[in-house]
């Protein structure tokens, strides 16, 4: 934390003080007093800033401060909207783009504290980013950081507040506010797979026989997310709820340790169900280590309450009731905090402490400060993974998590984990799960969920063939991109880019971007458009909008080649899901390896290459577990595509020690014709390098294939729509055979076909 600001950043009065943190980012502080706050808070952890070049205009009531970007006006006095006021410079809006204090605030959004009882959208706390060009955070009621690391209220009647004034520039915001607020921790590789977690009474025979089963149906697992029944739940009736709990139910799990090794043996991380709100009580093991340590009588059997605003509850919490855990093999703890935001503390949030001190305590030998919890405000980020909470099974509650992960982007939270495929009520809906299995692929953590019912469960089996071959070759397809993912993880770390962002985050100035709310870009190279609705049943595929930006585009696993600039509905089974390469992208895989919860660097490296642009991609890797990263212990291999030359140069820099020596490498580029190993359903080239050395150019010999498998696909289509034999036929003899494209658009257009039907032959023929 570095929460000072520097002197010449700072234009202070008697009961004012303004500090000018960049030319676009300013602190609006206002004390009768004239008492002015140094330290950290919860929010902002880091106020040493350059100073930026800004002008002041002062004379004994009025003060002006005008930078590069804005132009701040204030009365001296109270603060009050006819007071205080900033322009932000830039024709972003005819009437809007004046922030007043106290006035409305009109951002893009930011996230949600819980999705819990919601079936469909919910209200959203608002972001930095906004199409008016200025969003401010308020920190005025903010605990601060104290020196022993504690917190503390702030004093009443004071504003603390920040302006950010950064137009159309969101990715600067977002830079800024990492810097404000302190940047977002790196993942473990781990943590990027597919998590199991279901609310079910496992005991330790069953659990290793569905974690076996999963192994052979080649459904890989990298984390175990154990719910409240690890521990002792029926308590006796002087106790009270069994919700809390903190020792191994041994009915269950007889040798825990043994358990938790054998789960590290198979490849998996560990987490543990927490509901800490009752306390501490006696009949649990370490209820005497508790009550020694917080000088209560071990014999009177009194409750230890929760109490996160007693830092000797704090230490004694986690040392007697967490660390022995951690010891036998527990990796990080799932905070299912749901008791609201009040404490002893006036106006301290417990879910923010206990978000706090579990990052930093899980941290303390090295690792990397990783929970699972709910989001407590800004500054959150610090503080992954997000738990969005008990989501309901319904098509509404599928269509709104796009937006609500991407949106969450606009206050830097980009780790939402949700319940994929639904927790609880609802019904069976075999294409809504497998929906929502290949859209929590392409989300930032892919963890299925259910609720303790005998028939709620995500294991593929229990669904259809069609929906259970879907869902499995999506779960596979996760571990296969934890390459890529990895390296945005680095990304979201190092440069202040979430994994997923929306489409106007890239394209600030394009209003389409602003009219796909479920659209969003999926790391640096992809997009995704998630099929949030059900299917058209005569079809067997069903459609979502899509907006393509400037250049040319490719469905990932296709190559089919889309030309941008343009809004189209696009259309996919089961088996796909609308996800579209950039021209020129790359994107590093792990090839499948079956029956394997394999997640570390891998020996044998794939890279996905799409024609049409030269590119260059940088796949980053490290120990995956450690923070020696912090220290340069960290390897890149930057990839370049010269598209013109039709070559891929490699190169590897750093440290070499951290991936196998031996590695192999095969480039797949897709979207191309060529000669050799190639596969015409996807119109991908297979070329094969061996042992990936440390500097080396590939050529590819391969050229764009102009969708030459377009009458593939249309047959494909036809023949599995149920709709008349004779219109199958004339469709498909009108394809084959008009020369012009406008004829054959006329006569499509006479046909008067259902919307679907005709949307999904346009998106077929057309480029």
């Amino acid at each position: 934390m570095r929460p000072k600001a520097r002197e010449g950043a700072i234009v202070q009065g008697s009961c004012y003080r303004f500090t000018v943190l960049t030319s676009q980012l300013i602190r609006m502080e206002y004390a009768e007093d004239g008492v002015f706050e140094d330290r950290a808070t919860q929010v902002a952890w880091n106020r040493e800033f350059d100073v930026p070049q800004f002008r002041v205009i002062e004379d004994e009531t009025e003060l002006q401060i005008i930078t590069e970007h804005v132009h701040l006006y204030y009365t001296k006095g109270p603060f009050a909207p006819n007071t205080l006021y900033v322009d932000v410079k830039g024709n972003f809006s005819t009437y809007y783009s004046r922030y007043m204090f106290n006035g409305p605030e009109r951002t893009l959004k930011g996230t949600a504290r819980t999705l819990d009882h919601v079936d469909g959208a919910t209200e959203l706390e608002e972001g930095i980013l906004s199409k008016q060009g200025y969003a401010i955070i308020d920190d005025s009621s903010s605990f601060l950081m104290t020196d022993d690391r504690f917190v503390e209220p702030r004093r009443k009647g004071i504003h603390d507040i920040y302006y950010f004034g950064y137009g159309h520039d969101y990715k600067q915001a977002l830079r800024d506010f990492y810097t404000l607020t302190g940047p977002t921790p790196m993942l473990p590789r781990k943590a990027l797979g597919n998590w199991w977690s279901r609310y079910w009474r496992y005991d330790e025979k069953e659990y290793k026989a569905l974690m076996r089963r999963f192994k052979s149906e080649d459904v890989p697992f990298s984390v175990s997310v154990i719910d409240m029944d690890w521990h002792v739940t029926d308590i006796p009736e002087e106790y009270g709820s069994g919700w809390t709990g903190y020792s191994w139910n041994k009915n269950l799990f007889p040798e825990p340790k043994r358990f938790l090794n054998w789960l590290k043996d198979e490849g998996m991380m560990v987490t543990l169900n927490l509901h800490p709100a009752d306390g501490v009580r006696a009949f649990e093991d370490q209820y005497v280590a508790m009550a020694e340590a917080m000088g209560v009588e071990p014999e009177s059997g009194d409750r230890i309450p929760f109490d996160f605003s007693d830092k000797r509850f704090i230490q004694a919490y986690f040392e007697q009731m967490h660390h022995p855990h951690e010891a036998d093999g527990v990796d990080f703890w799932w905070i299912d905090w749901q008791q609201g935001s009040t404490s002893k503390m006036e106006g301290l949030d417990p879910l923010w402490m206990l978000n706090h001190y579990h990052a930093i305590d899980i941290a303390r030998d090295g690792k990397r400060p990783l929970i699972f919890s709910r989001y407590a405000g800004p500054g959150s980020h610090r503080y992954p993974v997000g738990f969005s909470g008990d989501t309901i099974i319904s098509w509404a509650s599928l269509a709104f998590q796009p937006y609500f992960t991407a949106t969450a982007t606009n206050i830097g939270y980009g780790w939402w984990s949700h319940d994929i495929g639904g927790h609880h009520r609802g019904k069976k809906d075999d294409e809504l799960a497998a929906r929502w299995v290949a859209y929590g692929v392409f989300s930032p953590i892919m963890r299925l969920h259910s609720t303790f019912s005998t028939f709620n469960g995500k294991e593929p089996w229990r669904f259809g063939i069609e929906a259970e071959q879907s869902m499995k070759r999506f779960l596979r397809l996760r571990h296969e991109l934890i390459p890529y993912l990895y390296t945005m993880n680095y990304r979201n770390h190092a440069n202040a880019l979430p994994l997923v962002l929306p489409m106007y985050i890239e394209h600030p100035d394009d209003e389409a971007a602003y009219q796909v709310p479920n659209q969003f870009y999926f790391g640096s190279e992809l997009i995704v458009s998630p099929i949030v609705t059900p299917m058209d049943r005569k079809l067997h595929v069903a459609g979502t909008n899509v907006w393509l930006p400037k250049g040319e585009w490719f469905d990932l696993f296709t190559g089919h080649r889309y030309e941008g600039d343009k809004s189209i509905r696009v259309f996919r089974g089961l088996d796909g899901q609308p996800v579209f390469a950039k021209a020129g992208a790359i994107v590093p895989l792990m090839p499948h390896q079956p029956h394997a919860n394999e997640t570390g660097n891998p020996s044998e490296l794939e890279v996905l290459v799409f024609p049409g642009a030269s590119n260059t991609f940088t796949m980053y890797e490290d120990d995956g577990e450690s923070r020696d990263y912090e220290t340069g212990a960290s390897l890149e291999t930057t990839f370049t595509l010269d598209w013109e030359a039709r070559t891929l140069h490699i190169e590897m820099s750093g440290d070499l020690t951290l991936v196998p020596a031996k590695r192999t490498l095969t480039v797949l580029v897709r979207g191309v014709v060529g000669e050799g190993d190639y596969d015409a359903e996807t119109q991908t080239l297979h070329i094969p390098i061996g042992e990936l050395k440390q500097e080396q150019k590939v050529t590819l010999p391969v050229d764009v294939t102009q969708n030459v498998h377009r009458l593939d696909r249309l047959y494909r289509l036809l023949d599995r729509a149920e709709i008349a034999y004779d219109l199958k036929d004339r469709l498909y003899q009108m394809a084959t055979t008009k020369t012009r494209l406008e004829a054959w658009l006329f006569d499509l257009h006479a046909l008067e076909l259902d919307r679907d039907l005709q949307d999904a032959l346009l998106e077929l023929m057309l480029d």
